[in-house]
Order: C-alpha cells, then structure tokens, then sequence
C-alpha cells in the first residue's frame, strides 16, 4: 500500500512542478529568462533553446539583456523571438538583444490571472487524477487479498490527505502568482 501511495505522491508533485513551471513563463511585468524557455533557435538546423545560445542576464527590473556565444546567431535569435508570442520587439544592436518589458495594462493582468487560474485548476484536475488511480490501486489490493478492509479505508484516507494538501498548494501558488501579476 505505500508503494501505491508513494507513486501517487511523486505524480502528484510532478503535477505541481508542472505548474510551477508554466507559471513561471508567464510574464508579470518584470524581466525573467524564463519567459524566455519555450523559444526555439535554429542552429546548424536543430532547434535550440536560447539558454543554451547565449547568456541572459537582467541588467534592470524591466530588461533581458541577451549575448549570444557565437555572435553569428544574433539575427536567428531575434527571427526566433519576433515570430514567438512573447509579443515584445527585441532590439538588436549587433552584440547583443535587448528585450524591454513594458508595463502591463489593466486588461492584460486580467486576462493573464485568468489564464492563471485556469493553469491552476488544470494541475487540481491532475492532482484528483493521481488520486483516483491511487484509490483504484489501493482498491485492486483489496481485491487480491493482499491488505484488509481497515487497511483499505485507512489507505484511502491517507490519498485523500495527501490529495487535500496538493491542492491547497497549488491553489497558494495560484494565489501568490495572481498577486505578482495583479500589483503594480
């Protein structure tokens, strides 16, 4: 039975890794290389992620400043970002790319804490489930004799618990993301 549990658990935090990644793409208004992850480059015709192109680094809150190893690459670096949805125009000044975030519109936090909240019911609808298939493995035990009924209900009570604290995580983590995203 704690087999079935801790498989169910690392499920679990594979769900609020997920997230914590996703949200982590999302732009708040403030400069962070990670916005920067889901962008491919082509290089010598494999698509690359830009981290592995170039140095990013973050000269003020607003900024990603951009240098790539092989300078040759400037322009497919820029081509990548400008056809990607980040929706900001890099600014190329033959060393590096800069990339200016300006503020963002009421409107848009909105739609971004949307997008927020659904990402986060996404990874709750994950969470039950991971503890559906852990009730169900605990279930089949019963059905092979292998633990009694008390130890069935027990273990069904422990998914539960830890189904409970997994999203009350995850719904802290949607909590605080809206906040970066909603302040000024």
């Amino acid at each position: 039975m704690k087999t079935v549990i801790s498989k169910m658990e690392a499920r679990m935090n594979k769900c609020l890794e997920s997230l914590d990644r996703n949200f982590k793409t999302i732009r708040a208004g403030r400069a962070n290389a990670s916005v920067l992850d889901k962008i491919q480059v082509e290089y010598y015709g494999t698509p690359t992620p830009i981290n592995q192109m170039a140095a990013i680094s973050t000269p003020d809150p607003r900024t990603l400043q951009i240098q790539p190893w092989d300078k040759t690459t400037l322009k497919e670096i820029e081509k990548a970002i400008l056809t990607s949805d980040l929706g900001i125009n890099p600014q190329n000044d033959g060393n590096v790319i800069r990339l200016n975030f300006p503020p963002l519109t009421e409107e848009r936090r909105r739609d971004l804490a949307k997008e927020v909240k659904k990402m986060g019911e996404e990874a709750k609808i994950a969470v039950r489930n991971c503890r559906r298939d852990g009730i169900d493995g605990i279930k089949a035990l019963k059905k092979n004799n292998e633990i009694t009924e008390d130890e069935q209900a027990d273990g069904e009570k422990l998914v539960q618990k830890s189904t409970d604290k997994f999203v009350t995580e995850i719904d802290s983590m949607t909590q605080d993301k809206e906040k970066e995203i909603m302040a000024i």
